[in-house]
């Protein structure tokens, strides 16, 4: 018997994209709403009780009532919106942080979709918390860039206008400047850490693709790991992980050695002392780098992904897989 999933905002950007790939599927039937009632509750509160599973791609608020419009004790729920990420009762759907986190996914009906900057925050630190590496209280800051789709419709449109002079395409532009982004809270919770990192959130003239640079003074650390150390702890945690996967580690003499660079370039790894920031694009795959400099005992954590895959879209269709029994593999690009 098929399965009945509705996506309630199926017109914004992560609606769009979660419909293109519920295409894939033949054993799902996607319900929907006809256009002229779409706001009309009671038809929206039938339409959410009569579905095995909802994506909600909605705003906070919207996303807020129609959780509340579900009586239905057997409709699971997705949740892509920021409002569920650290509520009780809800599960983190960021399943390779843990075999806890993916075993509690796979038997939860509340499931809150991470945030593309929360998703690779948490990956590159979540390890080294948990294993006592970084102390919880340790005093993070991360810059993250992404492109403009990652704001929806209206960042698009802004982008992507004819007007001539346009300021938002000048140059990168950081955000979010009081250091509050919504995304922190589950930075925190999601990560283990005690003390809000500081964070800055850089938006720039391209669609899509996201990294977070994360540096590490390992003099600070519980225990004084140097690069090559803290990369074999990411290789260890993740080495099982489909979707996400941990570069070769970078030297920073390697990056002065043109025959190295070359190598590296060829791998996909860096081009011209850099790291394409797009190169996940299009995939459910995380990638994680250790840039180190030990002598000097620093080193970074880099996490590219795809805002609108593992970031969004990716992440909430994985979600589903494992949550109605499926392979958790199916219709995602790795």
């Amino acid at each position: 018997m098929k399965k009945k999933v509705f996506v309630d905002g199926s017109s914004g950007t992560t609606g769009l994209e979660i419909n293109e790939r519920l295409a894939k599927y033949d054993n799902i039937e996607v319900i929907k709403i006809d256009y002229d009632k779409r706001r009309d509750i009671k038809e929206r509160q039938k339409i959410l009780n009569e579905a095995d599973l909802v994506f909600l791609c909605l705003p906070d608020e919207a996303a807020k009532e129609s959780v509340s419009l579900i009586t239905n004790p057997d409709t699971k729920i997705i949740d892509a919106s920021t409002a569920h990420r650290t509520a009780k009762g809800w599960t983190y759907g960021l399943p390779e942080l843990s075999p806890l986190y993916k075993e509690a996914i796979k038997n939860s009906k509340r499931v809150s979709n991470p945030g593309c900057h929360a998703t690779a925050f948490a990956l590159s630190i979540y390890p080294l918390v948990h294993q006592n590496v970084m102390q919880e209280d340790y005093p993070v800051s991360c810059h993250s860039i992404t492109g403009y789709s990652g704001g929806g419709k209206a960042l698009i449109e802004k982008y992507e206008s004819d007007l001539e002079d346009n300021p938002y395409t000048k140059a990168p532009r950081p955000y979010s400047l009081g250091l509050n982004h919504k995304h922190l809270k589950e930075m925190m919770l999601h990560s283990g850490l005690s003390k809000i990192p500081v964070f800055l959130p850089i938006v720039a003239n391209y669609y899509k693709g996201l990294a977070t640079f994360i540096p590490i003074h390992t003099r600070l650390l519980n225990k004084k790991l140097d690069g090559k150390e803290l990369h074999s702890l990411l290789m260890e945690h993740y080495g099982n992980q489909h979707f996400v996967k941990v570069m070769p580690y970078i030297d920073k003499n390697a990056l002065q050695d043109s025959s190295i660079n070359s190598m590296v370039y060829s791998e996909g790894i860096i081009f011209d002392g850099g790291i394409d920031i797009t190169a996940c694009n299009n995939t459910n795959k995380a990638e994680i780098f250790v840039i180190g400099n030990c002598e000097e005992g620093i080193s970074m954590i880099v996490t590219r992904l795809d805002n609108l895959g593992k970031g969004a879209s990716g992440a909430a269709i994985q979600n589903m897989n494992l949550m109605l029994g499926y392979d958790e593999t199916f219709s995602l690009q790795s």
